[in-house]
């Protein structure tokens, strides 16, 4: 079980739950194609948009498998919110998780995902004892497998056309780390 103390900052950046006042800031960067391009939804309007910013809002602590935190990310100097990052508990037994995360387009390039999903692999193994945390992409998404290798993430697979997206067939790349191998 894992219940984050919020919020949670880094050098750049303030990481904290989502609250209805992000609506705006939410649906300017979901609503765009080149956000969605690799992810499994389509670019969102914004009642969709208010749909998953209200189950956001409540997932703010890891209570059993399945369960994901799931946190807005800021600027720490002016407090704009720039993306979203997350941590998935999906095995108790096995002790595994996952993370993901996604950023305004006109916030790429500055290191803000890794940094902020350092903070995603920080509660994993020593907020709650994961022994393997994965990132799982698009295999044509080269600048999220860049992110996971620069935290130091390892590429375990890669699954040619191993699923349906959007009508076509996709290829999924995984990258791990485990417990062992985790340096804060």
């Amino acid at each position: 079980m894992l219940k984050p103390h919020f919020p949670i900052a880094t050098d750049r950046l303030v990481l904290r739950p989502f609250t209805p006042e992000d609506l705006p800031a939410l649906h300017a960067y979901e609503s765009l194609p080149e956000v969605a391009r690799y992810l499994y939804w389509e670019a969102r309007d914004l009642e969709t948009v208010r749909t998953f910013l209200d189950k956001k809002i409540t997932r703010v602590a890891l209570l059993d498998e399945g369960d994901a935190i799931d946190v807005a990310i800021t600027l720490r100097d002016s407090g704009e919110l720039i993306g979203n990052c997350l941590l998935i508990w999906t095995s108790k037994e096995h002790r595994q998780g996952e993370i993901g995360y996604v950023l305004n387009p006109a916030h790429h390039g500055h290191g803000y995902a890794p940094e902020a999903a350092r903070e995603m692999l920080r509660l994993g193994f020593e907020g709650l004892a994961l022994h393997r945390v994965v990132g799982r992409l698009d295999a044509r998404n080269g600048a999220s497998a860049r992110v996971l290798e620069k935290l130091g993430m390892r590429r375990e697979a890669h699954l040619v056309d191993s699923e349906r997206v959007k009508g076509e067939w996709a290829s999924e790349v995984v990258y791990a780390m485990l417990e062992s191998e985790w340096t804060p």
